[in-house]
């Protein structure tokens, strides 16, 4: 029960059904309740993340889904707020939610750099900002921000992610330091190439998975649960001295 009791917030978790293949959130969401926690559930893909969480319910957990646009201000405020109006308390928050639009610089739009942008960058400022508070009432809390490996080193493919994952990556440290002392502590996390619902139809076709693999000196690419086990070191006391930390899940990919 390592984190049991705690209330923990994730974005982008709407995937987080048994059977199917989940994303970071929905992976991560399944080890937090394991471990004692009550979750709210957060996405824009509304009925998805209502059956997940009458899945995780109906399991015996204490889960809930909101709807969370994580590039709307307001959107947050009332999430928030509602968290606390049935909480009364905010310890984790797991901002996951992301896009990826690739493509060579040439061809980007600014439609698509503001897009990644706004819902990488933008989304984990908002969704920080409004967890501060709320975690300052309670003496203090976790929160993990999903960066990559290629907010580390540049990706071939995706400049805009890369743009967007290097700004989290920066961000989380700056925002560990401000808030070390009140004992909110934010860390970023990075995986590598990774089989979730955002990469399925690309890292499936047979030449792009045999690059990536060579790419990966263990021979493999990640599950959401590879992720989801750094993201629960993170949230737990375990982790009661780390922030401002990049934590890495890669299979070797940055070593090289």
């Amino acid at each position: 029960m390592r984190l049991k009791s705690k209330i923990a917030l994730l974005t982008g978790a709407a995937a987080a059904i048994k059977g199917e293949l989940m994303g970071f959130g929905g992976a991560a969401a399944h080890l937090f309740v394991r471990e004692g926690a009550k979750v709210i559930l957060t996405d824009i893909r509304d009925d998805l993340g209502e059956r997940a969480a009458a899945a995780l319910r109906a399991d015996g957990h204490d889960a809930r889904y909101l709807h969370l646009d994580v590039t709307s201000e307001q959107n947050w405020a009332q999430v928030i707020d509602t968290v606390l109006k049935a909480h009364g308390r905010l310890d984790i928050l797991f901002n996951n939610a992301g896009v990826s639009f690739p493509g060579k610089v040439e061809d980007l739009t600014v439609e698509i750099w503001d897009r990644e942008l706004n819902v990488h960058a933008k989304g984990v400022f908002l969704g920080t900002r409004a967890a501060i508070p709320a975690m300052r009432k309670n003496g203090g809390g976790s929160i993990i921000n999903t960066s990559s490996v290629m907010g580390i080193v540049g990706s071939p493919t995706s400049p805009a992610y890369s743009a967007a994952k290097g700004a989290i990556t920066t961000f989380t440290k700056s925002a560990a330091l401000q808030y070390a002392k009140e004992n909110i502590r934010i860390n970023s996390v990075h995986p590598g190439y990774a089989d979730t619902p955002l990469t399925d139809r690309r890292f499936n076709d047979p030449t792009i998975r045999q690059q990536l693999l060579d790419r990966t000196p263990m021979g493999r690419l990640g599950t959401a649960e590879d992720i989801a086990n750094g993201v629960l070191f993170l949230a737990s006391d375990e982790s009661s001295w780390v922030t401002g930390s990049e934590l890495v899940i890669d299979g070797g990919m940055t070593a090289q």
